[in-house]
């Protein structure tokens, strides 16, 4: 989605029981405005662009009792909510959370919600950096922490369902989050140098394959990725891909993007003429191709004649 504006403006809200205070946002080409970093949670249930769906989910969950004692585990811990108000997952699992939070009567206080950018340069980022070092990819993503330190999370939805998801954590036995290939590369991307990686290229790739699933969990993180600047990291991701779903057109043609971005152009003719075979109605992508080459025999031209 193309944005309109590419700066968050600034609004003071004022809204019934919501007190006064500062809350940033975006518009898009299409006229939809979306929240953009920090924010109280009973915005999304005052203001008229948000409540239908806040309001909706936050009824449709219920909890069958409300005396647990593993409550009482959570009462000292901190839960910080990244989403997108763009996102579907985000308006379907935020409110529900924000129920069963409620109905096991814990504080509202422990939550922290941040609204992250919907596409673009500042795709699934905050307007301060909130989710730098967190490896977020998905939305929504709930960090549980106790005494600051992270404990469990999850990722996008429950892994079982919601209930479940939270009572193990409380227990102490968190399901694993939802996206494994993504989660694991990242832990590569965290522990090891890029040369690190390539010495051990084999293994991590053999790994990454059995743990990753449908083609857009690498695709959407190879360009939150290369939305950080984390281009490398993002071009391995975006190639990992294209071995793991060699029949996916759309594959070449993030991987061939990026390549474009970072001036490899030989290998990025290779990928758009991968694209093309797969996909040879892309005209867009036969233009690409053709410019491509004609930047290639350029530099050939310049190399030759420096010679």
């Amino acid at each position: 989605m193309k944005e309109l504006l590419t700066f968050a403006v600034t609004a003071i809200i004022s809204i019934s029981t919501i007190k006064a205070q500062e809350i940033q946002f975006y518009n898009t080409e299409e006229g939809d405005k979306h929240i953009w970093g920090e924010f109280p949670v009973d915005y999304l249930k005052e203001d008229t662009t948000y409540s239908s769906w806040f309001n909706t989910n936050y009824e449709r969950f219920a909890l069958e009792k409300t005396e647990y004692d593993w409550i009482e585990n959570l009462e000292d811990d901190s839960v910080e909510i990244y989403l997108g108000t763009w996102c579907g997952d985000s308006q379907e699992w935020v409110p529900q959370f924000l129920k069963l939070w409620d109905d096991m009567g814990l504080s509202r206080d422990q939550l922290k919600f941040t609204a992250l950018y919907g596409s673009g340069e500042d795709y699934k980022q905050g307007p301060n950096g909130e989710e730098e070092g967190l490896n977020i990819h998905r939305v929504p993503t709930f960090i549980f922490k106790e005494d600051g330190k992270e404990y469990a999370r999850i990722v996008e939805s429950p892994s079982t369902d919601l209930f479940t998801d939270v009572a193990q954590i409380a227990l102490g036995y968190p399901s694993a989050p939802n996206y494994a290939g993504a989660n694991y590369i990242l832990q590569v991307f965290d522990t090891m140098s890029m040369d690190e990686i390539y010495k051990d290229i084999n293994n991590i790739y053999r790994t990454a394959y059995y743990k990753v699933g449908r083609f857009a969990e690498f695709n959407t993180l190879g360009k939150v990725l290369s939305a950080a600047g984390k281009k490398n990291e993002a071009l391995l991701v975006f190639q990992f891909n294209t071995y793991y779903h060699p029949g996916s057109w759309y594959g070449y043609k993030s991987y061939g993007e990026l390549l474009v971005e970072m001036e490899n152009y030989p290998q990025a003719i290779i990928a758009y003429e991968k694209l093309i075979s797969l996909n040879p109605d892309d005209e867009d992508a036969k233009a690409e191709l053709e410019r491509l080459k004609g930047l290639k025999i350029s530099e050939e031209e310049e190399k030759g004649g420096a010679n």
